[in-house]
């Protein structure tokens, strides 16, 4: 994606997401949104309180190595263009209701953390 590309995509994900609010369902959205102007958008199409930032934080390194397809080495080689961290910038959460370190977790301790938030 483009740098406005990613905006349109998380505008119509945020979107989608309110309808399926509005009608009563519990949404859990897991994207790449890496600009936090975007990040409040979401935040702000939302009634207070139904809007839950969870910040799966990862290391760079750590995703490249554990990165299953290749893309982030395909990034670095300069294969891949507009990704995130690379050529493309990530803004961090500045205040997320729930910061998920995730070096030296299992995913089980991740899922326990959300729980308890609950």
């Amino acid at each position: 994606f483009t740098d406005a590309d990613r905006v349109e995509n998380i505008r119509r994900v945020a979107e989608v997401a309110k309808l399926m609010a509005d009608a009563g369902l519990i949404v859990i959205v897991s994207f790449i949104s890496p600009f936090r102007a975007e990040r409040r958008m979401a935040r702000e199409l939302m009634a207070s309180g139904e809007f839950i930032e969870v910040f799966v934080d990862t290391p760079f390194e750590e995703c490249a190595r554990r990165d299953p397809k290749g893309l982030y080495a395909r990034a670095l080689n300069g294969e891949i263009k507009n990704f995130t961290g690379v050529d493309s910038p990530y803004e961090a959460p500045e205040k997320p209701e729930i910061h998920l370190k995730t070096l030296g977790k299992s995913p089980e301790e991740m899922v326990d953390a959300l729980f308890h938030f609950v």
